[in-house]
């Protein structure tokens, strides 16, 4: 009997060697995230009408958040702090004017070279990095094909998608006011021929041809830029190469999915992270067959349930290779849906549940508070639900933490999310969160003990046309000058009572008033030292700082 004891006690003995390895074996991180979806469009989220089984999934067989915040209410700033853990100002991403976001790819603006994203940190810890979908923070600085702000360049081994995104039909339309001057001024010429034609008045002839040559050659200027930006942003990547352009946009949405479960096949047997970034359900909409007039609330609706189909395909192909208890998983959306955007049939953006506010409007709750939805199932408890206010900037210290990175890193505004999620705390490590529209601090949040997070508002959009819950006549809400207005005693609300924020607090109906205004200022005052570009212990000195001086002394032969 001993004897045959003795093989198999060899066998169990090599079993041991073998699934040790694997025990230690770092985990895999698939991300996953929408672009412009709102809070509101998700059934585990309160939504009944829309059809979301596979992220209702995800949720249930794991950790939902419930005040999960981007870090800026639009794609570029937003997804600039999820990359790196930081709110977009420290990498000189926020903006000043008009345009908050990356507008075309012919620009030198991007997510600077000497930036640290998570891609990067969890490639020096052996793991094998691949973005499949939208980049949108850049790709050139100083000539075509330096590739300085590419994916590549930011610790991406792998990338297939849109450097750029996806915008309304591909197409620009001239809206600027140059254009509109333009237009007025070719509609005067034409006047003028047609007043020389019929013999009204008199028009020197030379004039007028000169003019009519000069309105061809302004027609030519402006009308081939505007035909030629689909063919210049529409277009898909793989690596640095271009490889279609422009882009068939009717098949890709399973293009990126092919793109995204075969990256997950060829890297099951090593640390891999995929972020796949949809280009759902930002417009233009989808017209896939399968899901065209399935849903019940139109073109919207349909790509919702598209994406949803998406994300439990990528969570088949997880589970399908046995990589689930080994994988992490999260859902999530870069800010939230866009409200003005709509047309004759209806609205085309997302709908952010009681939340006010949605996409580009600055510190309102609906362009802010996102879905957070983590899925790990040995590791998270299925069904576990996180009050607490929690970051897209988090994931970059939570991927560290667990990628075993303990290196120095410089300052980062996001924590770690693990102890939250698997009960070890019970309070979220953000005390305060800071809100900004472009560069300007729009909106502070204050989580004291107990369960009130206040938020006071340092200045609000203006809505248009008045009294409506949006800009619709700008179709984008704007963070400065005449389209906003400021708040002299701040604006404050409670969430834990409020969530729509729907009645400020004032010193009357709030004891703590005073109290509340006078923390959130000291806690501005804080971070704003973390922002300052001088730093004297840094400067450089001859003799005792400040008192700096000294000369050359040049010797004479």
């Amino acid at each position: 009997m001993s004897l045959l004891l003795v093989p198999l006690l060899l066998v169990l003995a090599a079993g041991s060697d073998v699934a040790g390895p694997e025990v230690d074996r770092k985990p895999n991180f698939v991300l996953m995230m929408v672009d412009d979806l709102g809070i509101g469009d998700i059934g585990c989220y309160g939504n009944d009408t829309i059809r979301t089984p596979n992220i209702d999934r995800l949720a249930s067989e794991g950790v939902k958040l419930t005040q999960h915040i981007a870090a800026a209410p639009l794609c570029t700033p937003s997804r600039a702090a999820f990359m790196t853990g930081r709110y977009a100002l420290r990498s000189g991403m926020g903006s000043t004017g008009r345009v908050q976001v990356l507008l075309f790819l012919g620009g030198s603006g991007g997510l600077p070279p000497s930036e640290t994203t998570f891609a990067k940190r969890l490639q020096q810890q052996g793991y094998t990095t691949g973005l499949v979908g939208k980049w949108h923070l850049g790709v050139n600085c100083e000539h075509r094909g330096d590739h300085c702000h590419h994916p590549n360049q930011h610790g991406f081994n792998y990338f297939y998608g849109l450097p750029f995104t996806l915008f309304n039909d591909c197409y620009m339309l001239c809206i600027s006011a140059s254009c509109r001057t333009f237009i007025i001024y070719t509609n005067c010429v034409c006047f003028q021929v047609c007043v020389h034609m019929f013999g009204l008045l008199e028009v020197n002839l030379r004039l007028l041809v000169a003019l009519i040559l000069l309105s061809v050659i302004a027609a030519a200027v402006w009308y081939l830029p505007f035909k030629l930006l689909p063919t210049w942003n529409c277009i898909i990547m793989r690596n640095q190469d271009v490889i279609e352009q422009p882009m068939r946009v009717e098949t890709v949405p399973q293009r990126l999915l092919g793109e995204a479960q075969n990256f997950i096949k060829r890297n099951a047997h090593h640390p891999f992270l995929l972020f796949f970034s949809l280009v759902h359900v930002h417009t233009p909409l989808f017209k896939t067959p399968g899901f065209a007039g399935r849903s019940r609330h139109g073109p919207y609706g349909d790509n919702l349930e598209e994406m949803d189909w998406i994300i439990g395909k990528l969570t088949e192909t997880v589970d399908s290779l046995g990589l689930a208890n080994n994988t992490l998983m999260y859902f999530t959306s870069d800010h939230g849906g866009h409200l003005e955007d709509s047309d004759a049939r209806g609205q085309k953006g997302g709908w952010n549940g009681i939340y006010k506010g949605g996409k580009a409007m600055g510190g309102w709750e609906g362009g802010i508070r996102v879905p957070g939805i983590f899925r790990w199932p040995s590791r998270l408890t299925p069904g576990k639900v996180v009050d607490e206010p929690t970051s897209l900037m988090d994931l970059y210290p939570t991927l560290k933490y667990l990628a075993k990175d303990t290196e120095p890193d410089r300052h980062l505004d996001g924590y770690n999310l693990m102890p939250l999620m698997e009960g070890k705390a019970e309070r979220s490590e953000h005390e305060f969160m800071f809100h900004y529209c472009g560069v300007y601090l729009n909106a502070v949040r204050w989580h004291p003990p107990g369960d009130s997070v206040f938020k006071v508002h340092f200045f609000t959009p203006n809505f248009s046309p008045p009294g409506a819950g949006g800009c619709y006549n700008t179709k984008v809400c704007l963070c400065h000058g005449e389209h906003v207005t400021h708040h002299n005693p701040p604006l404050l609300y409670d969430l834990f009572y409020d969530p729509s924020e729907s009645r400020p607090l004032t010193s009357d109906t709030e004891p703590r008033y005073s109290e509340i205004l006078e923390r959130v200022a000291k806690a501005v005052e804080s971070h704003q030292s973390t922002l300052i570009l001088w730093r004297p212990w840094l400067q450089p000195c001859c003799g005792t700082f400040p008192f700096c001086g000294c000369k050359e002394e040049t010797a004479h032969s």
